[in-house]
């Protein structure tokens, strides 16, 4: 596959997020799984903010998980050049990356369940950035 997959969680992500970097090993793709690594209880900006770090080091893509995925997505995109996108669908991760060259997916571990982040993942992984009139509003928003 080439591309790293940064991954990052807290405690309420914790769980799907363990078995989301399982599915993606099992697909070849290298998962770098920057924690939390327990259900204990920890503070969801940390781990938005480590695999932002991540992403924006290599360019490969990231994936945050905390119980809603809102906070950790707010997190991680205080980040200059980081795109972070909650998807609740796999429409919504086609046009996350199509329309806005989203970097990082999004996703509440207590609102979705695995079959369905899979999907959602898949897609968000597979789609291409269209460009076009998407990119000048993707350098307004990296301009900001």
């Amino acid at each position: 596959m080439g591309r790293i997959i940064h991954i990052g969680s807290d405690h309420g992500g914790f769980e799907l997020k363990s078995e989301l970097s399982a599915a993606l090993n099992r697909k070849g793709y290298s998962v770098d799984d920057l924690g939390t690594f327990s259900e204990d209880s920890v503070d969801y900006p940390e781990y938005g903010a480590k695999v932002a770090r991540a992403v924006l080091k290599d360019g490969d893509f990231g994936i945050v998980i905390c119980g809603t995925g809102i906070g950790i997505s707010i997190a991680a995109n205080r980040f200059k050049g980081i795109r972070a996108a909650l998807c609740h669908c796999s429409e919504y991760a086609k046009l996350a990356r199509e329309h806005n060259d989203a970097n990082i997916l999004a996703l509440g571990g207590r609102f979705i369940d695995f079959q369905t982040a899979l999907e959602i993942t898949d897609v968000f992984l597979k789609t291409d950035f269209l460009g076009g009139r998407h990119k000048r509003r993707v350098d307004l928003l990296d301009n900001i």
